[in-house]
């Protein structure tokens, strides 16, 4: 993907979202339907950055869960569609191996969100 298309993506997703997704790909195709004639599929990743609240701990990625997907704004007659991967990790906790992922109602408290992003973290099940 170019450096262009991914800037252009960034202007139309929810502000705050690249903090802890990337671009991976996007792609375009017919809708079938006659107002919304494209579908535009926008595919983010979680960045492969350890929540602060494990950091500490003896921890490694451990993949992503099932993407998820979002119906966003339309935009220009697409229809608009966030896939959405979150990644999941592995940590020591008194020598028990657990399993953890970013918690999103932490990400949100105390902060002042934009409705689009506070939408998206609802969304992916912060809020």
């Amino acid at each position: 993907m170019s450096e262009l298309s991914t800037q252009l993506l960034e202007l139309i997703l929810p502000e705050g979202i690249l903090d802890y997704f990337i671009i991976t790909d996007f792609k375009q195709e017919k809708s079938g339907q006659e107002l919304y004639t494209k579908h535009l599929t926008i595919y983010l990743e979680e960045k492969q950055e350890i929540p602060q609240e494990y950091s500490h701990y003896k921890h490694k990625a451990s993949g992503f869960m099932n993407p998820k997907e979002i119906r966003d704004c339309p935009i220009r007659r697409n229809l608009v569609t966030l896939n959405v991967k979150r990644r999941r990790w592995d940590i020591e906790i008194d020598g028990k191996q657990k399993k953890v992922s970013r918690d999103w109602e932490s990400v949100a408290k105390g902060t002042r969100l934009d409705p689009e992003y506070a939408s998206f973290l609802k969304a992916i099940g912060g809020l």
